[in-house]
Parts: C-alpha cells; sequence; structure tokens
C-alpha cells in the first residue's frame, strides 16, 4: 500500500542533514584546503541539491535523477583529486553510491597499444569503479583524432554506454586543463551531455601558496624562522611566472628541496651541539639557495 502525503507532511531537514554527516565533510574541506572559495561554494551547491532530491524521494515526487557525472577543470595541483575524494565521501553518505571509493585512472589504464586491447582494460577498471567514482586525470588524452590507429575513441564509447547504462551506480569524474577539457568536450558531444556539473579550480594566489606551505610544514612538525615566510613568498611569485608551475604541488617540491638543504647545513655544521629548534626551523637561506634565485 503506498504512502499518500499532503503537501503539509513535515519532514526534518536539519535531522536528515545531521544523520548524513555531511557537514562533516564541508567542515574537513574548509579546513584541509586553502582558498578554492567557488569550487567550495560548487560543492556545497552539489550536495544541497541531493540532500533535497533525497527528501523528495522520501515523499515519492517524481523527478529526474539529478546528473552526478563531473568535470575538474584547472591547472595541476589545485586540489582537484582531494576535492574528488570528498565529492566520492559526500555521494556515499547520501545513498548514492554503494562504496563511496575514488579510482584515479589516465589514458594508459583505459587505452590499449593494439587492437582487442582497449575493451577489457576499460571493462576492468569499470568493473573496480562500480560502487564509487571514477576519476579520470588529463581526460582530453583519450582522443587523438589526428591519429587514426589510436583506441581512445573505443574506450570513450565504453564510457558512455556504462555511463548511461549503470549511472545509478557508479559516478564520473573527468579532469584537466579548462581549455583541453573544453575541446575535449566540443569533440565528443555525447559525452558533453552526460557531464551535467563543471567545477572550475582557479590557481592559488601567492599569499595561498604561503599558506599551504606553512600547513605542509606543520604536518611535518617543521616551521619557517621569522624571515622566511617573505622569502617564500618571493620564491612563490616567481615560481608562478616560471614553466611547469603546479601550484600547491611546487610549492611542496619546493619544501622537500628546502628540508634537505636543512639538513644539509646541520650535517656541514660539524659538531655543534643542537637543539629542537635546530631540527624543525626552516630558514631563509634554505630557500634562498634555490636556483630560481640563482636566476635574478
Amino acid at each position: 500500500m503506498t504512502t499518500k502525503y499532503t503537501e503539509d507532511t513535515l519532514l526534518n531537514l536539519k535531522e536528515e542533514y545531521d544523520n548524513t554527516k555531511i557537514q562533516d565533510i564541508i567542515d574537513e574541506l574548509e579546513q584541509e584546503l586553502i582558498g578554492l572559495k567557488p569550487v567550495k561554494t560548487r560543492i556545497k551547491e552539489i550536495a544541497a541539491l541531493l540532500l533535497i532530491d533525497r527528501l523528495r524521494n522520501q515523499l515519492n515526487l517524481v523527478s529526474g535523477s539529478p546528473g552526478l557525472h563531473m568535470s575538474f577543470t584547472g591547472s595541476p595541483g589545485t586540489g582537484k583529486t582531494t576535492v574528488a575524494m570528498k565529492m566520492a565521501d559526500i555521494l556515499h553518505r547520501l545513498n548514492y553510491i554503494r562504496k563511496g571509493h575514488l579510482l584515479t585512472v589516465t589514458r594508459d589504464d583505459l587505452v590499449g597499444q593494439y587492437i582487442g586491447h582497449t575493451a577489457p582494460k576499460t571493462k576492468e577498471v569499470l568493473k573496480q569503479a562500480m560502487g564509487g567514482v571514477l576519476f579520470i586525470d588529463e581526460a582530453y588524452y583519450l582522443y587523438k583524432p589526428d591519429n587514426e590507429r589510436d583506441y581512445g575513441a573505443e574506450a570513450i564509447e565504453i564510457l558512455l554506454q556504462v555511463m548511461e547504462n549503470q549511472r545509478d551506480d557508479f559516478v564520473v569524474i573527468f579532469a584537466g586543463y579548462k581549455e583541453k577539457m573544453d575541446r575535449f568536450y566540443e569533440s565528443n558531444p555525447g559525452l558533453s551531455s552526460r557531464v551535467t556539473n563543471h567545477v572550475d579550480f582557479p590557481d592559488y594566489t601567492a599569499e595561498e601558496l604561503l599558506e599551504i606551505a606553512k600547513l605542509m610544514l606543520e604536518d611535518q612538525q617543521y616551521k619557517f624562522a621569522s624571515d622566511a615566510d617573505e622569502v617564500l613568498l618571493d620564491y612563490a611569485e616567481r615560481r608562478m611566472k616560471q614553466p611547469h608551475f603546479a601550484n600547491a604541488r611546487s610549492i611542496r617540491n619546493a619544501i622537500d628541496r628546502a628540508r634537505m638543504r636543512q639538513a644539509n647545513r646541520i650535517f656541514s655544521s660539524g659538531d655543534k651541539i643542537l637543539t629542537k629548534s635546530d631540527l624543525i626551523t626552516i630558514q631563509s637561506e634554505d630557500i634562498l639557495k634555490s636556483r630560481l634565485f640563482s636566476q635574478i
């Protein structure tokens, strides 16, 4: 017997929100990721839509299933994979996917090198992704129209079929540079029509990169000396103008190299008695010895 609901039927939104613990994930996004305000806003909007859709389903209200496949565009090191993990958690807590795991792949995981190789590779990846989220990084490399012997189109065709026929069992997130992703969607209209949520990840500012650097050091029980903040900020501003800049990824590499210079500086000090402060402090000279400053 079907329960009948009236327009006055009461639903406790706060209770539903608290039960799913979505706020925990949103709080984690705020705490773990510096900046990215438009990204965080977009994730909250998607979460709100899914929560309201869930409430509508409880009242047997007919509505089209919200499109869940997504596109994350932006430069490397802007947090796309981290946000994808949080998105998978949100989808799982709202019962839109069964498991909530994130599987990250690239073209090499999907496309074979000879006839008959691509289909089994792609199907195996899709099998592993079922119940969770499939994150395809640099997705535009799947499509190489200039190469007639390329098998990427076969992988895309299989993806399209599964995205349509099993859309209730997994979600695909396509990721990469915005300009390249736009061309990728233009060349594959069938794919574009199935991707309804587009999230653009802006580059970090130099000030945000400094905050990210401090968090990275804190996680590893290091800290900057009082004069090192300005030096790292200068480094970030210079590095942003260099080729192959990768936002937080470039800053992580800079921190790793600064730690190595710190270790060598301490090692070269000979028989000096060390303090805890010596071991945890990154001095300005540990950053200034970067090749980036030698180019001045």
